[in-house]
C-alpha cells in the first residue's frame, strides 16, 4: 500500500534526530548552524534533509542529538499480513549481507494490530529473514550487542516508518566519562542546558556542585566549539554496506578545524574527594585545551570576591548523596547565592519540585524537563544588588 523508500544514498534524504523532551528547539538551532536542510520540529525529535557527508557531521557534532535515523521505507497496512509483505518486499539486500547480521528496535503507538512491541520486532525479522532464505537460501543472524545494521521500526496506528540506526549507542555516550558517580548527568542534557542558559562565553561558569564534571566538560567543547563525539569509538555507519572512511575523515578532519579560542576561565567544587579526582579524570579524558579547575569545597561556605559577572549552573545532589534535609539543602543554596554571589547568572537543574519553594528566590525562568525519566525543572535566577527574595 503506497511504500515509499528511499534509495539513492548520495543524494540528499531525509534523516531524524532524537532528543530530549525541551531540547527539540535548540537542537534545530544546532541543526541550522550545520547547515541542515527542511528541518522540521516534532515530539522529542527533528527532521531534516543532507547527503551522506552530512550524516557523518550530525553524528560527530549534535549536542543534543541522542541519536541519528536514516528513514528507508514508510508504509501504511491494516494487519499483520500486510505489515509482514511489506518488510518482506523491501530490498534488505541494499544494506545487509546474507551473512551479516542485524538487531530491531521496535516502538508502537495506539495500535490496534499491534500491543506489543516484541511482537512487532518479531514479525519484522521473520520478514527479513524469509526474504534472504527465499532469494539467497542463506540467512543474516541476529546480534544483540555488535550488529552491522541496528534497524528502528517506528508504529503509529496504522503507520509504519523503517529507519536505519546511524549512531548505534547512544550519542550521550561521548567516550571521555571514564569515571561515575551514582546518579551522573546525562551529556547531552547537560549540553542542552549550557546551550539553553545562553551563556554568551564572555564571563566564567563555575559548577558549584561538579560530581564528576559533565556540565564543565560540555562547557569547554561549546566553549571552544569542539564537536562532542570526536571520543567516540565508533558509529553504526562504519558498518554500513555504503561506508566510505574517505569521506568521514574529510568530515572529521572539517570538523576539528572549527576550534577556536576561549580565554575565561571554567571551575567547579565538589565536597567529595572522590568527585573531584574523578571529575579531573574525566577531563584529563576529554583532552580539551582549556583552563578547567577542579577542587575539594563546600558551595554553601563560599564566596565570590569579585564584581565579574559569573556563570552558574547546579545540579544539586539527589536525596541520598546529602545527609541534611533536602528543603534545608536548598534553602542554604538560595541564601549562599543571594548573600554570596552576586552578579551571578544562575542556572539550576532539579527534580525535586517541592524542594524548589526553599530556595527562596524569584525565578526569571522556569522551563520543565526531564532528568532520566523524572520529571524536572531548569530554573534561573540573576544575582544582582536588589534581588527579591521570593517564592518560586
Amino acid at each position: 500500500m503506497g511504500r515509499k523508500t528511499n534509495k539513492n544514498m548520495s543524494e540528499n534524504f531525509k534523516m531524524i534526530a532524537k532528543t530530549f523532551y525541551g531540547f527539540e528547539d535548540i537542537l534545530s538551532e544546532e541543526l541550522l548552524a550545520l547547515g541542515a536542510q527542511k528541518i522540521n520540529k516534532g515530539n522529542r525529535n527533528v527532521s531534516f534533509y543532507g547527503d551522506k557527508g552530512f550524516l557523518y557531521k550530525s553524528n560527530l557534532s549534535l549536542r543534543t542529538a541522542l541519536k541519528i535515523l536514516k528513514p528507508v521505507c514508510e508504509f501504511r497496512f491494516k494487519d499483520i499480513n500486510e505489515y509482514y509483505d511489506n518488510i518482506y518486499s523491501f530490498k534488505w539486500e541494499d544494506y545487509i549481507g546474507p551473512t551479516g547480521s542485524f538487531l530491531i528496535n521496535s516502538v508502537v503507538f495506539h495500535s490496534h494490530v499491534f500491543n506489543n512491541s516484541k511482537f512487532t520486532s518479531l514479525k519484522a525479522k521473520d520478514a527479513i529473514v524469509d526474504r534472504f532464505r527465499d532469494k539467497f537460501k542463506k540467512r543474516p543472524s541476529i546480534n544483540s550487542f555488535n550488529p552491522e545494521l541496528r534497524i528502528e521500526i517506528h508504529v503509529n496506528r496504522n503507520n509504519c516508518t523503517i529507519s536505519l540506526d546511524s549512531s548505534g549507542e547512544s550519542l550521550h555516550k561521548r567516550g571521555y566519562k571514564k569515571y561515575n558517580s551514582a546518579a551522573p548527568l546525562n551529556e547531552v542534557l547537560a549540553a542542552g542546558i549550557v546551550l539553553m542558559s545562553k551563556w554568551d562565553k564572555k564571563s566564567d561558569l563555575l559548577d558549584p556542585m561538579c560530581g564528576t564534571g559533565t556540565f564543565l566538560i560540555e562547557a569547554a567543547m561549546i566553549a571552544k566549539n569542539i564537536a562532542p563525539n570526536l571520543n567516540r569509538l565508533s558509529f553504526a555507519f562504519e558498518k554500513w554496506k555504503d561506508w566510505d572512511n574517505e569521506l568521514f575523515e574529510i568530515i572529521e578532519e572539517s570538523v576539528r578545524s572549527k576550534e577556536i579560542d576561549f580565554d575565561y576561565k571554567l571551575y567547579g567544587f565538589d565536597i567529595s574527594n572522590a568527585m573531584v579526582k574523578k571529575a579531573q579524570k574525566n577531563i584529563e579524558v576529554a583532552e580539551i585545551d582549556i583552563d578547567i579547575e577542579i577542587v575539594k569545597k563546600d558551595f554553601l561556605n563560599s564566596k565570590k570576591t569579585d564584581e565579574d559577572k559569573l556563570h552558574i549552573l547546579i545540579n544539586p545532589p539527589y536525596d541520598k548523596r546529602i545527609s541534611t534535609d533536602v528543603n534545608v539543602l536548598y534553602k542554604k543554596i538560595g541564601d549562599t547565592l543571594k548573600n554570596n554571589y552576586l552578579y551571578s547568572d544562575v542556572w539550576i537543574i532539579t527534580a525535586n519540585l517541592e524542594a524548589i519553594k526553599s530556595i527562596g528566590l524569584r525565578s526569571n525562568k522556569k522551563i520543565k524537563l526531564y532528568n532520566s525519566n523524572l520529571e524536572s525543572r531548569l530554573l534561573n535566577y540573576a544575582i544582582y544588588p536588589g534581588t527579591k527574595k521570593n517564592k518560586n
